[in-house]
Parts: structure tokens; sequence; C-alpha cells
């Protein structure tokens, strides 16, 4: 099933019958509540933190007399996607306790399901603008129609930034402090010419150049598609451009991101200076439990980089058809705007959250500290960086584009294609995934 299917497949009298199946703002709440996700990120957050959950098994909970069923799919090969879009094509027909009730979408599809009628309006949950006024515009962009309505809300906000060996920035730079750092890699001209300085050393600027893509294609000028052309920004070439160069002269690899190679300089003797991301990567995914890791000896050290940008972030969606809009509302309202609720997430679990009264008051908290950061409070960056995340050019393609244009250019930095050859291959293979699309 191709991901444009949902938009593809909407039938106005389902929808009807769905809507009107829905009852409104219903105050009643059915027996089984279906949440369809990936991972267990938001379950470990529902099980942590929101009150009156109470864990069966690890695939089912219990909320008051109502039955949590957790449906996870991870989202490999796409299957988390292909799942959702097939079980949400039944809705209509499905019994009640085996409706999807809340489905979470990632940033890089969420258009392809909010601007169509299987997700609720968060208005018709009864969530007002008021109840949202504290979170960061961007989190709500992203999950915003095309005819301005909000369809979902986060917890989350993922500004991301430059995590740098402290270690290394000392021995090479002469200094940890992140202002310092930040003189070395203030723009992408000065990075490109650090990575020099990083590799007379022995040390590699990036342990790839796919861990700089999301940084130059979040700060684009132009949408990957208008009017059903494909265009390519500027920024997006001059990361071709500047990636070509840091690949030839061995500054950088050209690892796939999460693969084995790509994560060695997690480790000192990986020898890499630094990637980029928000707090869940160096906190979650860069081998901080791991003895003997960067992050577990507290030798990661943040500084804002040549660019401001996010990544990732998770959105829960309403299913149209639930048949439990009040709990939903109240799991939103919750897990999203109770100030102390997020406060407390924040200090377990190391998130950055989706109240801008929480995060700032904790980033003036001279008590709060990221031991994986040596000691360092980054979230006065992080507040920074979330209130200019700009997404007026995201579009419907973001996904399936970024992911065929970084494929397509591997080629090219690899001795395999020309620059010419290798855009042939990324319309192509944008055009196979999108047919409606030229160039």
């Amino acid at each position: 099933m191709k991901k444009k299917v949902l938009g593809a497949l909407l039938v106005t009298t389902m929808l009807a019958s769905m809507l009107a199946g829905c009852g409104g703002k219903s105050a009643s709440n059915g027996k089984v509540l279906n949440i369809y996700c990936w991972n267990e990120e938001f379950k470990s957050r529902i099980t942590d933190h929101y009150p009156n959950y109470t864990e069966v098994d690890a695939t089912t909970g219990k909320i008051g007399e109502v039955t949590v069923k957790w449906n996870i799919t991870p989202n490999e090969n796409n299957a988390y996607q292909n799942n959702l879009d097939a079980t949400l094509l039944k809705q209509e027909d499905a019994a009640a306790d085996d409706k999807v009730d809340i489905f979470l979408v990632e940033a890089d599809y969420a258009l392809k399901y909010v601007d169509t009628e299987y997700t609720m309006a968060v208005k018709d949950l009864g969530i007002t603008d008021q109840d949202v006024a504290n979170q960061y515009k961007y989190t709500k962009d992203i999950v915003t129609d095309s005819k301005g309505v909000l369809k979902g809300l986060s917890w989350q906000g993922c500004p991301a930034v430059l995590f740098y060996n402290r270690e290394v920035a000392k021995e090479v730079l002469g200094s940890d402090d992140p202002a310092v750092v930040q003189e070395s890699v203030k723009d992408w001209d000065t990075f490109v010419a650090t990575a020099a300085t990083m590799d007379a050393a022995g040390y590699d600027m990036v342990s790839s150049v796919n861990d700089t893509y999301r940084v130059y294609s979040n700060n684009v000028s132009t949408k990957w598609v208008v009017d059903n052309k494909i265009q390519i920004d500027d920024n997006i070439m001059k990361w071709v451009d500047d990636s070509k160069k840091l690949v030839d002269a061995g500054y950088a690899g050209t690892h796939e991101l999460w693969s084995d190679d790509w994560s060695k300089g997690f480790y000192p003797e990986g020898k890499v200076f630094c990637y980029f991301g928000p707090a869940w990567l160096v906190n979650f995914s860069m081998a901080a439990d791991q003895p003997g890791s960067v992050g577990n000896l507290g030798q990661w050290g943040a500084t804002v980089g040549p660019q401001g940008f996010f990544w990732g972030g998770t959105w829960i969606c309403a299913a149209t058809g639930t048949d439990n809009v009040e709990l939903i509302k109240d799991i939103m309202l919750q897990m999203t705007t109770n100030e102390e609720l997020m406060t407390g997430i924040v200090k377990k679990d190391d998130d950055f959250v989706n109240n801008k009264p929480a995060m700032e008051a904790m980033a003036a908290d001279t008590s709060y500290s990221s031991a994986i950061l040596g000691g360092q409070n980054p979230l006065a960056m992080y507040c920074e960086g979330a209130e200019s995340i700009d997404l007026s050019n995201l579009s419907a393609f973001d996904q399936g584009c970024n992911e065929e244009f970084q494929k397509a250019m591997k080629n090219y930095f690899e001795g395999n294609a020309d620059l010419n050859a290798a855009l042939d291959l990324f319309y192509k293979a944008v055009e196979e995934k999108y047919p409606e699309l030229t160039h």
C-alpha cells in the first residue's frame, strides 16, 4: 500500500457515517481504547505519568473501566504506516472495540494523515486554543491541515543542536566551552574549515554527511513540491556541495544513520568530533547507558551549530469514529498541557516537553543539569531553538523526497555517479513513488 493511499481513497459518504458514529462530544467512553504506535516511547510516558493508568501486561493497561490496548508495529520498511493505513480503511465497519482510537504520527509524514478526515479536529474533542496556548507554535503547525484546522497534539518539542566531544574540543580547539566551540562551527564554511583541523588531529568532523542533512533541509526557502513539480532548494544543494568536500577530503563518511559504523563515534575510540540532534538523540540513542561511552563518561557538550533545526517528535491524533472522545481529550490535555506533569517528564525522562513555561522555568533552574553533557543545562538553548523553528515550507512529500535524495546523493559522494546522474536517480525514484509529480 503506497503512502498516499489515505488521500486517494477518501469517500465522502463513508466519512459522514464515521463522523456520525463518533457522536460528536459524547460524554461516555467505550470499553476499549486502541492506541497505534511504532515503539514503546508513548506507552512509557503514559505508564509513568498519566494519572490512574494501571499496567496489565506489555500490550495492555487499564484506565478506570477502559481497557487500553497497545498496537505497536515497528517503523522498518514502512510497516507501521502500512498497518495503520489498512486499519483506518476498515474503520467504518469495525466493531466498536476494534476501532482505532488514538494513533501517533511523526513530522515527516504527519500531513499525510492530518490533511484527511481520518483525524479529528482537537476542537471537536473539546480542546480550545486557550488550552494549548503554552505549546510551541511549530508543534501545532506540523499537525494543522490545509484548512487551518489543528488535528493533533504533542507532549514533546524536538529543537536540535550540535553535540560535540568535550575531550576532542579541549585537545584540538583548546577549550570545551560551548561559546568557544560555537565559533568553530558558527556557519557551514567555518564548519568545513574546522573539519580540516580535526582531520589533522586524527578525528572525523562528523561520522557521516547524513548527520548534517536535516540541518540543511530544515532551513530551506522553498517546498520540495509546488504545483506537483519537484524543486531542489539552494540549501539542499549546499548540503551536496559541502558533503562532497567532506567525503572527498576524508573528513566524514557516508554511513547510514543508525548503522554500526555511524555509531562508532559514541565511544572515544571512534574518534568523531560531533553529532547533530535533539535531546532524545543524546539521551537515548547515543549509548549513554553503556560503560565507556562518551555519554556515559559525561563528555558530550552542546552548542547551537551552523543553523538551528529540529528532528522528530511524536504527535497524538484522535481517529474519526472513536467511541472514546472524553478519554482521548483527557489524555491529550494531561500529557500535552499539564505543566506539573510535563515538568515531571523532564526530570524523570530528560525529554524536552512542549510547554513553554515549564521549559523556561527549568532552563533557569540552576539545580537542573545533564550528566551526559558534563553538567551543562542545555534547556535555554533548546527553548531558543524551539521558538525559531519555521515550518512554512513543509509539504506532504517531504519524507519521500528527503529519503530518496539522500540515497541518490550517496552514489555521487562515493564516486559511483556524477552529479547529474545522481539527480536523475533522485527524480526517477520520487516520480515512481509519487506518480502525480514531475520535474
